[in-house]
């Protein structure tokens, strides 16, 4: 019984309540639910009636033959969703019948017989492939029957959906009903040893005759591909044999360049190992070959000698990379735009698992960096009253972990200077004997800005920073009263004025109009300027960096 009380203000002040009552019935396929019977309370004239709804004396039962005549119609959809033939029922009516016998009991044995019926179908459709004469022909067969599997069992577990999410999924040891489908398919169609080799054969030639030159379907090979990967067979029948035909492939290709050209090759067991010791096994798509083409060369040079030269070529590989990893890594992680650090450990680990820990030793100095920064933040916040309305965030950065920046003096506000100093108090009076070194290049702000528009904020650079804070105290600079006022380097000043007036985010007016800053250009405040968002960021135009290592990294927000 459901009541809700309600009143409404009227002269004779008297109080209705009203009680809401649902209809309890249910009509699909024939068979209707009746609702218990309903009695209503007698009393005076004007007082409230309760309606009381009574629980059914016995639960409804199916109609006579329900069961059986349903299944008919659903075996009948199935076998025509398999034959591509039209459904002769309405998908909801069908949906409906499915609901209609789960809810009496019977999901075990529809899931039983839907089982049947699929298997039925798939195990009739071996045959075709056993003796398929083309291999071509054949694998375009068996793609096509895969696909038609596809969309069929879609089609089939649409209408059992309601199974699929009841009895299904409270069973855990049944596969779904599209798992199911995978199962049938993978022990009657691909686990079959003829169909199987075959398919594998020629996925491999079409790789081959790829990589010979030649033209082929790359989307039927993309279908294969994704099937074995669909039937978890990818690994167990095909990636070995994969990969041992792509080594023999490039093995037999270095020979072949060998015989072409006169060549020095020494000691080709060890360097080979030591080259697949870099690349992860399991991605490896070739085998690694160095070969050294001869020049003149005096003959009484030592194969030692030649070993020294090849660690110092394979050395300065591996110095590059890491160089601009690191470089790459260390933005992400001072700007805070990775991703996800578990996804950039997670790197550092295979790193570090293939190229040793000699390697990565730097790269794991930098996180261990940016952990402290945030503990030592915390302290400093904790124990120290800072003034003003400017909240500091420093990163400390250990010299020799970080790629290089080119230290740049800059004349900041006085409000940024003494917090610089506050923090250096603090954290030199904790670590005696340091050295800290402010890198503006790194710097980064928030800046809270009021335009005709309304308010917005911009994350810009500690460069920009400085440009922007002039118009607080004039409305229009040139570039030298501008270079003066900041001590920014000239070609980065130029560039940070050409991403404030020449970009996407004007937020200042250059005069003359045009791409570059020259000399005598004019800046003003652009009070018109309008974006869609609140916060925006303007990205500075970068210089070249260098490679060194910086002590501190400081960012203003």
């Amino acid at each position: 019984m459901a009541e809700e009380s309600s009143s409404a203000s009227c002269s004779s002040n008297k109080t209705k309540t009203v009680f809401l009552a649902g209809v309890v019935g249910h009509h699909a396929n024939g068979l209707t639910k009746t609702a218990g019977s309903t009695t209503f309370s007698s009393s005076k004239p004007g007082a409230a009636k309760k309606l009381v709804i009574k629980n059914f004396k016995e639960k409804p039962k199916l109609p006579e033959n329900y069961t059986h005549e349903t299944w008919q119609k659903l075996k009948e959809a199935v076998e025509a969703i398999q034959n591509s033939t039209s459904i002769k029922y309405n998908l909801e009516e069908l949906y409906q019948a499915v609901e209609n016998l789960c809810s009496h009991k019977i999901s075990a044995r529809l899931y039983k017989q839907l089982r049947v019926v699929c298997e039925d179908h798939i195990k009739a459709q071996i045959d075709q492939f056993r003796e398929y004469p083309f291999l071509t022909l054949f694998l375009k067969k068996i793609d096509n029957c895969w696909q038609d599997h596809c969309r069929q069992m879609i089609m089939i577990r649409s209408i059992f959906l309601f199974l699929d999410r009841t009895y299904v999924l409270q069973n855990s040891m049944l596969p779904s009903i599209w798992d199911m489908g995978l199962e049938l398919f993978r022990f009657y169609i691909i686990s079959d040893m003829k169909v199987q080799s075959k398919t594998i054969y020629g996925i491999l030639l079409l790789i081959e005759r790829e990589r010979s030159g030649e033209t082929i379907d790359r989307s039927l090979l993309r279908s294969l591909l994704s099937m074995l990967s669909d039937l978890q067979i990818y690994q167990d029948s095909f990636e070995q044999r994969f990969l041992e035909e792509t080594n023999r492939l490039y093995a037999a290709e270095g020979q072949r360049l060998m015989q072409e050209r006169e060549v020095i090759y020494p000691s080709r067991k060890r360097h080979t190992a030591n080259c697949r010791s870099l690349t992860r096994e399991r991605l490896t798509h070739f085998l690694p070959l160095f070969i050294f083409f001869r020049k003149p060369l005096i003959a009484t040079v030592e194969k030692q000698l030649l070993g020294e030269h090849l660690t110092s070529t394979l050395q300065k590989g591996k110095d590059v990379f890491e160089a601009f990893y690191k470089k790459d890594l260390a933005k992400r992680l001072l700007v805070g735009k990775s991703a996800s650090v578990d996804a950039e450990k997670s790197m550092l680990s295979k790193l570090k698992h293939e190229c040793g820990a000699a390697f990565t030793s730097k790269l794991e100095g930098m996180f261990k960096d940016m952990e402290l920064s945030k503990d030592i933040m915390v302290q400093f916040k904790q124990c120290q009253n800072i003034p003003g309305n400017i909240e500091l965030t420093v990163n400390i950065l250990t010299m020799g972990y970080w790629p290089t920046y080119i230290p740049m003096e800059v004349h900041l506000p006085a409000e940024m200077v003494r917090l610089q100093e506050i923090f250096k108090t603090f954290y030199l009076g904790k670590h005696s004997g340091r050295k800290l070194q402010w890198q503006s290049t790194l710097g980064h702000c928030v800046l809270k800005a009021e335009f005709k528009e309304g308010k917005k904020e911009l994350q810009v650079s500690l460069f920009q920073t400085l440009v922007l804070l002039m118009f607080n105290e004039g409305e229009e600079f040139t570039l030298e009263e501008i270079k003066l006022a900041t001590g920014i380097e000239d070609g980065e000043l130029r560039r940070t004025l050409q991403s404030l007036a020449c970009g996407k985010a004007r937020v200042i007016h250059k005069v003359p109009k045009s791409k570059d800053v020259e000399d005598g250009d004019k800046f003003s405040c652009n009070d018109d300027f309008k974006h869609k968002l609140f916060r925006i960021k303007i990205n500075q135009i970068q210089m070249k960096e260098t490679y060194s290592d910086p002590l501190a990294f400081s960012t203003f927000c």
